[in-house]
C-alpha cells in the first residue's frame, strides 16, 4: 500500500511516498522499518504508542491504535504535528 511520508522523516526514505504492506498498521509500520531502519522510532514510542505529534491516517480517518486493520488498497498518510510557542 501507499504510505506517504512527512518531510521530516524524509531522511529515511528519501522520497515523499513508501510502499508497504501488512494486514495492521503495526504490521506496516514494522515493514517501513524494514526497509528504513529508525523511521518507526520516530513515530512510534517505548510503550507502543503513536508518539503525540504524529498523526496517521488510513484513507482520510485518523488512526489511534496499531492494532488497526488494513488492506491493500488503504493509503496511510504519516503527518507531523506542529507545534512550539
Amino acid at each position: 500500500m501507499k504510505v506517504l511520508i512527512p518531510s521530516a522523516l524524509r531522511s529515511y526514505t528519501e522520497e515523499s511516498e513508501a510502499e508497504a504492506s501488512g494486514a495492521t498498521l503495526a504490521a506496516v509500520l514494522a515493514d517501513l522499518e524494514r526497509k528504513y531502519p529508525g523511521i518507526r522510532f520516530r513515530m512510534i514510542d517505548e510503550q507502543d504508542r503513536i508518539r503525540r505529534h504524529i498523526r496517521i491516517f488510513v484513507n482520510g480517518g485518523q488512526v489511534h491504535e496499531l492494532s488497526q486493520p488494513l488492506a491493500a488498497s488503504d493509503e496511510v498518510v504519516i503527518v507531523q504535528a506542529l507545534s512550539g510557542g
